[in-house]
């Protein structure tokens, strides 16, 4: 199970760092993945994913309680809904849409109701001008 689970991170890790770089495909929700995975599976790796100086802050936030930037939320939420409605016109038959539409809801609710808004960082005053 560990392996599988050092797997499934890893590959979130490689998916969050193309994330940086193609404005598509959100970083965070891949890096949360991966850090939840590698808190099962290797102190290690989940080591060196809190204490990474690129997104380490972010996920080490999270796990604190003290929430996520809204803009994670919003590109998290945009990409999760046009996924959704992509794959709710290419299959057929009511009850998969259903279950589409109730996982966009449930993810949904979950981001906006339960996961903290972290605030943003206000650029420190500049004294002595």
């Amino acid at each position: 199970m560990k392996t599988t689970l050092n797997l499934v991170g890893s590959i979130a890790v490689a998916l969050g760092i193309l994330g940086i770089f193609l404005p598509l495909l959100p970083t965070t929700p891949f890096l949360l993945l991966a850090s939840a995975c590698f808190a099962r599976g290797s102190t290690r790796m989940h080591g060196w994913l809190l204490n990474n100086k690129v997104f380490g802050t972010t996920i080490r936030d999270y796990e604190q309680g003290k929430g996520i930037p809204a803009k994670a939320k919003v590109s998290a939420l945009t990409l999760l809904w046009a996924s959704l409605a992509f794959s709710a016109f290419q299959v057929h038959g009511i009850a998969l849409k259903a279950m589409l539409l109730a996982i966009g809801i449930g993810v949904t609710i979950y981001l906006v109701k339960f996961v903290p808004t972290k605030p943003a960082q206000l650029a420190e005053p500049v004294v002595g001008e």
